[in-house]
C-alpha cells in the first residue's frame, strides 16, 4: 500500500500539485519574522513596548494604524523592500529552494512577499511567470510554473496584503486571486509548506476549500490536500482532518531540517516514478 508521501509523488509527477509557500521558508534564508516587523512599526510610532508585546497586537493591526498615523504604507513598503531582500547567494545556498525548484510544481502559491522564490527559479534557469494582480493574470502563461504572489508584491504596492483593512477585504474570497485559486484547487491537490496552523488566515481558507467542495455535493471526489507541520498534534490533525487535509510530518531537530527532510523524500518517491 503506498504510503500518503507516495500518493503526493504520483500527484505531483501528473502535475496535479500546488505548492503553496508560507513564511518559514523564506525564513530559511535569513528574513525577519513578523516580530520583527512589528517591533520596527512600534518603534516608527513611538509605542510602549508594552502595547505590542499584548495578545492582540497583530502585525496587521499596527500597520492599520501605521497607515492611519503616516498617511500610507509607503514609508513601511520601503524598509520591508530593504529589509526583507537577500542575496541570491544565500538563495541559491538554500536547500530548500533547490528542492522547490527541482520538484517542478506547476503551480507555486506563496502569502510572501519577497523575490526568493523568482531568484531560485532564475538562478536553477526554470522559467516561470509571476501573478500578482488582475493584469498579470490576462497574460499568464499555461505551459511554465506560475508562481501567484498570493498577499502581494513589492512591484506592486496595490497588491500587498499587509494592514488588517487588507485582510478584511480578503476575507470574501472573491478577489481575482481568489477567483483563481478557487479554480486551480477544486480539480488539483494542495500542498502547504512554512505555515504555522494557527495562522487564521490559512485557517480560513482552508476552511474556505473545504466547504466550496462541501456544498457541491462532490465531496467525496475531491483530491486529497496535505500541509506540512514539523510538530503536529492531535487536536490540528482532528481539525484539519475534517476539512479534508492531511497533516504530514518529519522528526528533525528544528522546523527547517524537518522540511527539508520532507522535500528530499518526496523527490527521492518522484524520481523512483
Amino acid at each position: 500500500m503506498l504510503s500518503a508521501a507516495e500518493k503526493l509523488a504520483s500527484s505531483i509527477k501528473q502535475r496535479r500539485v500546488i505548492l503553496f509557500v508560507g513564511a518559514g521558508v523564506s525564513m530559511s534564508v535569513g528574513l525577519p519574522s513578523w516580530q520583527k516587523l512589528i517591533e520596527h512599526m512600534a518603534e516608527e510610532l513611538d509605542l510602549d513596548k508594552d502595547m505590542i508585546g499584548a495578545p492582540d497586537a497583530s502585525y496587521q493591526m499596527l500597520a492599520e494604524y501605521y497607515r492611519l498615523r503616516k498617511g500610507s504604507l509607503g514609508p513601511l513598503r520601503d524598509w520591508l523592500d530593504r529589509n526583507w531582500s537577500v542575496s541570491p547567494q544565500k538563495v541559491k545556498a538554500s536547500r530548500l529552494h533547490r528542492l522547490i525548484v527541482s520538484i517542478d510544481f506547476p503551480i507555486i502559491y506563496t502569502t510572501n512577499y519577497d523575490r526568493n522564490l523568482e531568484v531560485a527559479f532564475e538562478i536553477y534557469r526554470r522559467d516561470f511567470v509571476k501573478i500578482a494582480n488582475a493584469k498579470d493574470l490576462a497574460k499568464a502563461s499555461q505551459d511554465v510554473t506560475q508562481i501567484v504572489k498570493y498577499h502581494g508584491d513589492f512591484d506592486d504596492d496595490a497588491s500587498l496584503v499587509l494592514a488588517e483593512t487588507d485582510y478584511f477585504d480578503r476575507l470574501s474570497f472573491d478577489s481575482p486571486l481568489d477567483v483563481k485559486f478557487r479554480s486551480d484547487a477544486l480539480g488539483r491537490t494542495v500542498l502547504f509548506v512554512g505555515y504555522s496552523m494557527s495562522d487564521m488566515n490559512i485557517r480560513l481558507l482552508l476552511h474556505r476549500l473545504w466547504q466550496t467542495w462541501r456544498r457541491s455535493g462532490y465531496e467525496k471526489d475531491r483530491p486529497r490536500s496535505f500541509v506540512f507541520m514539523p510538530d503536529p498534534n492531535p487536536v490540528q490533525e482532528a481539525v484539519l482532518g475534517r476539512w479534508g487535509i492531511t497533516v504530514l510530518s518529519e522528526q528533525a531537530d528544528d522546523p527547517e531540517e524537518a522540511l527539508y527532510t520532507f522535500l528530499s523524500k518526496l523527490k527521492h518517491h518522484l524520481d523512483q516514478l
